[in-house]
This record gives C-alpha cells, structure tokens and sequence, in this order.
C-alpha cells in the first residue's frame, strides 16, 4: 500500500471512529472493546452478546445504535484473520432460522379464507431476513455507516471464494442493501478540476485503476483544458468518488494511450475538437464492485460533454483489452483447437526459421523488445488483429455475456466495437494484457439504447465493418 493510500484510508477510519464515537457519548458503554486483533473465542462471544444486545434492542433504537457502533468500531481494530471470523459468525449464528420459516410457510398455507394474508405475508417476509441484516442496517444509520458498510463489503470480497457459502451469504446481504442504497436516481455527477480539493485529488491518485498516475504534474496534465474528469458520488460520502471518468477532447479516434497523455504534447483547442475520448474508468470503491451504476456514468457525461460542446460529432473509448493476451495462450495451447489459418502457420513458420526459435506465435512474442521489430511487426500485425477481434467477440461460458470485461461493460452500454489499435499502449500492463492492443468503442447516440437492447437479448457484440472484415464476415 502506497503512503498516501495508508494517510487518506487512515483519515478515513478516524473520521469514523470518531463520528460513532459521538453517538456514544456520555453514555456507560463508550469504552472500546479491547479485542485481540486476530479475534480470540472469548473475544468472539463477547461480541456475540453485543450483537445479541444490539438486535433485541432492550434500551430501544438509539440505544441499539449505540451498541452497534461499539461494535462497529471494535470491527475496525481486526485483522484479515478476526474479519473473517466476525463475518463467520454473521453467517452461522444470525442467519435465517428454517423451523421459524417453514412454520411461517405452513400457517400461510393452512389458513382460512377469513384469515389475514397481509399479516401472514408480512410475517413471512420478516422470517426470511437474516437477523444479520438488522445489524447492517443500524451500520448505516451511523455517520459514515454508508462507507464503513462499503469498505466491509471489500474486506470480504477479499477474503471471500466462490465456494465459501457462509462468506457468500453476508456478502450477498451487504451487496443488497448497498445495491438499494446506491440507486443511481440518489448519485450526483460531479466535474472535478485542479482546483478541486487537494484530499479529493489525492484519492484519483491512488483510485486510478487503467493507466496509473505518475505524479502531481501527471495528474495536472489529465486535468488541463482539453480535458475533463467526471464523478458520481453518493449524498451520504460526499468526499468519496464511487467511480470516474478521464474524458480527452480530440480530432478523430484516439489510437494510442501514450500519444494521448503526452505531457509535452501542446493543449488542444477545445472548440476545433470533435470527438470526446474516455480513456479511463475506473471503478474507485471496491465494495461497489457488481452494483450496477457505472453504465450510466457514460451516457451522463456524454450529456454533460454535448451541452458543453455541441460541435462533438463522436463519442468513443480508448480502452484496454485485460484479457487477450492470457485467453490466447490457453488457445494456441490447446491441441482441440486448429486456431490458426493456414497463410497464418507459414507467415510464423517463416518468422520462427529467420528467428531461430521454435515454430510458434507465442515463442516470438517472447523475443525481447519485439514490438520494436518493425518488419515483425508487419508480419504479425494481421494476425494478432484478427485473433484478437475473435476474443473480443466471444461469449463467457455462460453465454449470457462477453468473455472480456471491459467489452461486456461498454457493449451493454450500447457501444460498437469500433476499431483494434496495433501498439496503442506499448506500457509493460498494455504489452502483457494484450501485446499492446487498445480498442476503441463506439457510442452512436441514436444507437445506444438499440444496441443495448439487442444485446442483452442476443449477448452478441455490435460490431463495425472494420472488425466484421477481421473476422472474415465480409464488409458488410
């Protein structure tokens, strides 16, 4: 963790501390509780019994609130260890009780026609919530709850595997809970400048997830007047960007990331550009992750952008491909497949002799530097292309959505896949996510909406004639 990550994500934490520390007040159960970090079984029952307290809640609800602060704040004092055993116990000894559900089940069905069905409902609705939820909630009424409740989530998707049940079922109540709380009717889209506050800035830092920012002067660079950066945020974590655009104001498709954050390069003129430029989204609050807000960041910006600049006729991403470069050596591995054509296995067979290396794709792309071999890269431009068209294009195992992230994120939000730029980001992530290959997505505003329909009906990529013409399928 970087020093300025540790300093921002400790302010954090005080802020919190402090905040339910005031809710306590004055009151005899103020005192923190002096847990061992990795959470002893003496340690766990005493926080059983304040749960217990919290949710039977003898004192009412501000008394309950109280009790779940303490607890709250006894939370922030455990390590990965005693996280996960405070989630464990969420899990098993506050769970749904299945005899007082199948009992809520059996008096539904076996009531009268003069009985009460509303009530009956309602009793078995409140059988089927995990008592756990009740303590979630108290979290939220908090100050600061809402962030402490997200940053519980990414403790536990950090922890937590697709085969874990008991870690599985709190975090599916917390992403509940926060789905419904981060509604997008509730964010504000916020533009931020470099005169925005310094502690705001520092977190773009640290939350940029695509292309990491380098220093300050960086940072700058992605703010001058061609340019422009976008955030919702929640009401309740008004200092806290949830997720954020980086927007490049340009003429035509920007087709390489390095070119396109230049910090030499002379600032463009604004009202001469015509397409906007979204380089980077990044996804700032972990225990966001899978609550769907971010497919209508794009469409606010583009609004926000337009109303601006009228004059931009083109709205596209340059965007890196995560996945390809993984994807295809598990394909070229694999004996089943016959993924190469036959012009294509004698341009390597070719390569591979004046190589002096054995007769494989993945073998030359091993040779140092070979992206700086331009007759190389002449010969295996047309191939990696085309594979790589061919990855972009392919569905998950699930057949419900694309294999690649980044695709399936913009194809739901309406966008084409435009165009592959060969060497658009030559940086060591781009060379080893996928042999440095970007792709622009396309958003064709009287399109978006169809596109978005079609797909998630068809789960099948919109794409342009460039990239039909790469997988064969002719120019139209």
């Amino acid at each position: 963790m970087s020093k300025a990550s540790s300093s921002f994500i400790n302010r954090t934490l005080k802020r919190v501390r402090n905040g339910w520390s005031e809710v306590s007040a004055n009151h005899k159960d103020q005192d923190e509780l002096h847990l061992n970090p990795s959470l002893s079984d003496k340690d766990l029952k005493e926080v059983a019994k304040l749960i217990d307290q919290s949710l039977n809640a003898p004192g009412g609800e501000v008394s309950a609130r109280k009790t779940a602060a303490r607890i709250g704040r006894a939370y922030m004092t455990l390590n990965k260890a005693g996280k996960e055993k405070f989630f464990r116990l969420l899990a098993t000894a506050y769970d749904v009780n299945d005899g007082l559900v199948s009992k809520a089940i059996a008096d539904y069905q076996q009531a009268g026609a003069d009985s009460d069905f509303p009530k009956l409902r309602h009793k078995l609705r409140t059988v089927l919530l995990a008592p756990r939820v009740k303590l979630l909630t108290l979290f939220n009424a908090l100050p600061e709850g809402i962030k402490f409740l997200v940053d519980m989530r990414a403790d536990i998707i950090s922890m937590k595997s697709e085969t874990d049940k008991d870690l599985r079922k709190v975090e599916r109540d917390i992403k509940h809970l926060l789905s419904s709380w981060f509604d997008v009717g509730f964010l504000k889209l916020k533009q931020i400048t470099w005169d925005s506050p310094t502690s705001l800035l520092e977190k773009l830092i640290e939350y940029e997830a695509v292309h990491e920012i380098a220093s300050w002067d960086d940072l700058k660079n992605r703010l001058a007047e061609d340019r422009r950066l976008f955030a919702f945020f929640h009401p309740n974590m008004p200092n806290e960007p949830l997720i954020f655009v980086n927007v490049a104001l340009v003429n035509g498709l920007a087709t390489n990331i390095q070119k396109l954050l230049d910090a030499d390069a002379p600032i463009a003129n604004i009202r001469e550009a015509d397409t906007a430029i979204f380089y980077s989204i990044s996804n700032a609050q972990t225990g966001l992750v899978g609550i769907g807000f971010g497919n209508f960041l794009i469409k606010r910006v583009v609004a926000e952008v337009k109303k601006e600049l009228p004059q931009l006729k083109q709205f596209a991403t340059l965007s890196p491909i995560p996945g390809f470069k993984n994807w295809l050596g598990k394909e070229l591995e694999n004996p089943a497949v016959d993924f190469l054509k036959e012009d294509e296995k004698k341009i390597i067979k070719k390569l591979s002799s004046n190589l002096a290396i054995d007769n494989s794709l993945q073998v030359i792309l091993k040779s140092p530097n070979w992206y700086q071999d331009e007759k190389l890269c002449v010969a295996i431009e047309p191939i990696l292309k085309r594979l790589c068209a061919v990855y972009l294009t392919t569905q998950h195992s699930n057949k419900t959505r694309l294999l690649d992230p980044v695709a399936h994120f913009h194809i739901s939000n309406g966008a084409i896949i435009k165009q592959l730029n060969w060497l658009g980001n030559t940086s060591s992530a781009g060379l080893n996510q996928s042999y440095g290959m970007m792709v622009n997505y396309l958003y064709e505003l009287n399109n978006i909406d169809q596109n978005s329909e079609r797909y998630y009906i068809t789960h099948e990529a919109a794409i342009s004639k460039d990239i039909k013409q790469l997988l064969g399928k002719g120019k139209n």
